[in-house]
């Protein structure tokens, strides 16, 4: 979900509502505090603009609510307007009533408490300009006969004193704010870090149990292969059998000294053309009806990179996702870039296929996903293999056809 919009409806009471509370509150005091001043008090105020002010309140409060009970989402330029709206309301009603003189004028502080709360940096100084420019306005339009003796000073006095607390608020607990914000950010990113973690740690669990329960399987069936080859020493199809069980033999042993290199964090150094190398290797002896497209880097500036066990069956997977969505749209083509610049080197993979969703761009790599071709695990466990080695995974569509996968790593400078 987008930084700058806030879900309307949850368990907490949200800000938009928060304000119009707080709005609604402040009509009913202001209701009483009028018919108690007019009544009880005898004091002759301007009763029609008064009430005028307190009428157009409530009735851009009703349409406030009535507008904003249906939005799932609310922009923080709305819930500016409203703080502005508030400033100009509590503005009209203190230039009716007194004006600077109004004991009630330091209430233009709450609007900029709740700005300090809710708003970015930028829109909390600039309802703060907005209230110290409306009392401003009011101390600067008294008339001159109120101004006698030493109230002009003490006029000025509560004039500085109201710009010093605004101020206050705005810096001190608009900061802390900003504090609160940014650690509940890092809170949120390392749960869902760890619940990350988590899934993987299941995957590499049930990796093992299966690998382990493949094991045997997989020995009685190369013993049967061999005792069927001595007495059909020239059956193709027993020789092809036992070609495939070699290799099944040997993605198990490579699983477990992949598994013995991460536990006892074993890495070594690897250039940016064997890393190229390895890949084309692959791809020609599992996929020779594949075009493939290189683009390496000079051999003369050959970089290095930090790697472990996990790096090329990391980098596989991603090629095999791109084969597979070539594949699915009746290509045979793909393309492979590799280059660096100062600080890391770029694997660029590129397939001709059609492409991700924007919602599948969001979630792949960060939790498993269903898919027609699988549930997105490959792309996770290889992204947490990247993040393992200083690196990253990068996901994007191409601008004309197909998806590019971007795996970066950080370069060992000499």
């Amino acid at each position: 979900m987008p930084l700058n919009y806030m879900p309307l409806h949850s368990s907490k009471l949200t800000p938009i509502f928060m304000v119009l509370s707080l709005r609604t509150i402040a009509i009913i005091i202001q209701i009483i505090l009028l018919l108690f001043v007019h009544f009880a008090l005898h004091y002759h105020l301007p009763w029609f603009e008064l009430m005028v002010v307190i009428f157009c309140e409530i009735v851009f409060t009703f349409i406030s609510y009535w507008y904003f009970r249906k939005k799932q989402h609310v922009t923080k330029q709305a819930l500016s307007w409203q703080v502005i709206a508030d400033i100009v309301f509590l503005s009209a009603l203190l230039s009716f009533s007194g004006g600077a003189t109004n004991a009630f004028v330091s209430l233009l502080l709450i609007p900029i408490a709740i700005s300090a709360v809710t708003l970015s940096a930028p829109r909390l100084f600039f309802v703060a300009f907005l209230a110290i420019a409306s009392y401003s306005v009011q101390l600067w339009l008294m008339p001159m006969s109120v101004m006698h003796g030493n109230m002009e000073g003490h006029f000025i006095a509560m004039w500085i004193n109201f710009l010093f607390s605004a101020l206050v608020v705005a810096l001190v607990v608009g900061r802390m704010a900003i504090n609160n914000r940014v650690k509940d950010k890092a809170i949120a990113q390392y749960r869902e870090e760890q619940l990350k973690q988590e899934k993987i740690i299941s995957l590499g669990v049930a990796s093992a149990q299966v690998t382990h329960q493949l094991a045997t399987p997989i020995s009685t069936a190369c013993m049967i292969v061999d005792e069927l080859k001595e007495d059909n020493p020239s059956s193709e199809l027993i020789n092809d059998l036992q070609t495939e069980l070699q290799r099944c033999t040997d993605s198990l042993n490579t699983f477990r000294q992949m598994v013995f290199d991460i536990k006892e964090q074993n890495t070594y150094l690897i250039s940016a053309t064997k890393i190229s190398s390895d890949i084309k290797d692959y791809i020609a002896l599992n996929h020779p009806e594949l075009l493939l497209t290189t683009l390496e880097c000079d051999e003369g500036d050959d970089k290095k990179v930090q790697a472990n066990s996990s790096l090329l069956p990391a980098i596989i997977n991603i090629v095999n996702n791109a084969i597979r969505a070539t594949q699915a749209n009746y290509s045979q083509h793909i393309e492979i870039k590799t280059h660096h610049d100062d600080s890391n080197l770029y694997l660029e993979i590129r397939d001709f296929g059609k492409g991700f969703s924007q919602e599948k761009l969001a979630q792949l790599g960060v939790q498993p996903i269903v898919s027609e071709q699988g549930f997105g695990m490959a792309v996770l466990l290889s992204h947490s293999s990247f993040e393992r080695l200083g690196g990253e995974l990068i996901l994007t569509n191409h601008g004309e056809k197909g998806a590019i996968a971007t795996v970066s790593l950080p370069l060992v400078l000499p």
